[in-house]
Parts: structure tokens; C-alpha cells; sequence
């Protein structure tokens, strides 16, 4: 009789595979545009991407351990399967940020400045009603997200997300073998 994987291990494979994507469509866009990295249509198809791939191996996991899977096994596997994905992906925007272009979150960050800015004039916020000082601040906060103690603190806000995503998921994944009811 095969023995089934416990949903922590089943999580590895998939992890590893959502975050070497996710990395591999990262580097990709850096090498097209790298102003791309910080636009809105990228950030939301990459979210697009991960969902469909958690629940695509969440359902197969599901499928593999019988076709049934209670609320706590589909968390565990979403959340591992989630936070492997996180490191990976993490890990790679580090070596990209510290080390393959180290220019590039200076970039970034004015890049993001810029377009804050212009959003907050859409809204009728004028920048020029904004103190220096405020604006130095802002570009201090944009620019400190992009570096190695920033990154590693965004991860950690990311644990969060993590798991109320995972949370989301494994409502959906979950199901009840009802033949067991009396």
C-alpha cells in the first residue's frame, strides 16, 4: 500500500515550482523593462498566475490523497506550499536588488516616487502643497522597501498575507467525504 505524503510535505514540490515561476517571470520582465516590475498590470497578473497555481496543486494534492481533504490538511499544504513560494521568490529579488543590478532599487524607487505622485495629482492632490520634507520622507520610505533589511521586513508582513490567503484556499480546497456521515 503507497503511503500518502503528509500535507507539509506534499507542499514542497509545489512551492518550490510557484516560486521558481514567479522568479523566472521577475528576471524576465527585469530584462524587457525593469520599470515594469513596479507597474500595476504586472503585480496583478503575477497574482493572477500564483492563485491559479495554488489551487491547480492544492486540487491535484486533493485528488492524490483520495479526492477528500478536511479544512486543517488543506491550510497546512496551502500555507507551506505559500511560504516556500515567499522565500523563494524573496531570495531571488534579494540577488537581483543587492547583487545582479544594484542600481536598479534607486531606479525603482524613483520610479515609484514618480508615479505616486502623479496619482495624487489625479486625485487633485497637488505635490507642491506637500513640505519638502514630507517628500524626502516619502522617497526614504519608497527607497528603504527596496533594501536588504526592507525586503526581509516586507517578507515578514507577507507571512501574514500568507496566511489569510492560505486561509481563503484551503475554504475552498476543503471537502468532506459525506459517505461518511450517518
Amino acid at each position: 500500500m503507497e503511503e500518502t505524503q503528509s500535507p507539509v510535505q506534499a507542499a514542497v514540490k509545489p512551492g518550490l515550482t510557484i516560486g521558481l515561476i514567479s522568479l523566472a517571470l521577475t528576471y524576465i520582465i527585469y530584462f524587457v523593462n525593469s520599470s515594469l516590475l513596479i507597474s500595476g498590470w504586472f503585480g496583478f497578473a503575477a497574482l493572477i498566475i500564483f492563485f491559479v497555481l495554488i489551487f491547480y496543486f492544492g486540487r491535484q494534492y486533493r485528488t492524490e490523497i483520495g479526492g477528500f481533504i478536511d479544512f486543517g490538511s488543506a491550510f497546512k499544504f496551502s500555507f507551506v506550499a505559500i511560504l516556500i513560494s515567499g522565500i523563494v521568490s524573496t531570495l531571488g529579488q534579494i540577488l537581483l536588488y543587492q547583487v545582479v543590478d544594484p542600481s536598479l532599487p534607486q531606479v525603482l524607487a524613483e520610479q515609484t516616487m514618480q508615479n505616486t505622485l502623479a496619482t495624487m495629482e489625479s486625485f487633485g492632490a497637488s505635490a507642491d502643497a506637500m513640505s519638502p520634507e514630507q517628500l524626502d520622507e516619502m522617497r526614504t520610505g519608497i527607497e528603504d522597501g527596496f533594501t536588504l533589511t526592507g525586503q526581509l521586513k516586507g517578507f515578514g508582513i507577507a507571512i501574514i498575507i500568507y496566511a489569510i490567503v492560505a486561509l481563503i484556499v484551503a475554504a475552498i480546497l476543503k471537502k468532506r467525504d459525506k459517505s461518511l456521515d450517518y
